[in-house]
């Protein structure tokens, strides 16, 4: 029986190496690019109560009504107050605004900034925005109250999934930060 002749261990020690260093720098841009991918995929699907944003409802108004609760919590680093908006009961596809009322209890300008979610968390692909607060930070000036609308529709096709024939109720819920951004 014949063997071909090994390899140098130089050689082999060089190859298992690159490959392990590949694999290290693989697994650094896989850590990068995973927050922007989970929120890429949170906006594609909903999971997570990720709502959707929206021009105008190009699908209508359909009969079924849905109740849409606000809810608002807040970082204590952030001197403000925001109360959130009465509830709304509408017709789906129906567009209405509503208004989070914001103030700024401190003596400097404050920058704050919020993230929201929908519970329950299946009907979030089907809640859109056309207009909110939410896509850019806000600063307040001592003292200021300030009216946040967010401009809104239940897109109907939810009446369609079968899993939510029994929801009668989304709630869309707000959590203020302070912001790192100049102001506060």
């Amino acid at each position: 029986m014949h063997s071909a002749p090994a390899a140098p261990a130089g050689k082999n020690n060089r190859r298992v190496g690159v490959a392990l260093g590949g694999v290290v720098v693989g697994m650094v841009g896989l850590a990068f690019a995973s927050v922007p991918l989970y929120q890429l995929f949170c906006q594609v699907t909903g999971y997570g109560g990720t709502t959707q944003t929206a021009e105008t409802n190009p699908k209508g108004v359909i009969a079924r009504e849905m109740k849409v609760s606000f809810d608002v919590n807040m970082d204590r680093a952030l001197p403000w107050t925001v109360k959130a908006a009465a509830p709304v009961t509408d017709r789906i596809g129906q567009v209405d605004t509503v208004n989070y009322i914001a103030t700024n209890h401190s003596d400097k300008p404050t920058t704050g900034q919020a993230i929201f979610n929908v519970t329950p968390e299946q009907a979030g692909i089907y809640f859109n925005k056309i207009e909110c607060f939410c896509f850019t930070e806000q600063t307040l000036q001592p003292g200021e109250t300030v009216e946040m609308p967010i401009v809104f529709f239940v897109d109907p096709d939810l009446a369609d999934n079968p899993e939510l024939n029994t929801i009668k109720e989304i709630t869309l819920s707000y959590t203020f930060y302070a912001s790192d951004s100049e102001g506060s």
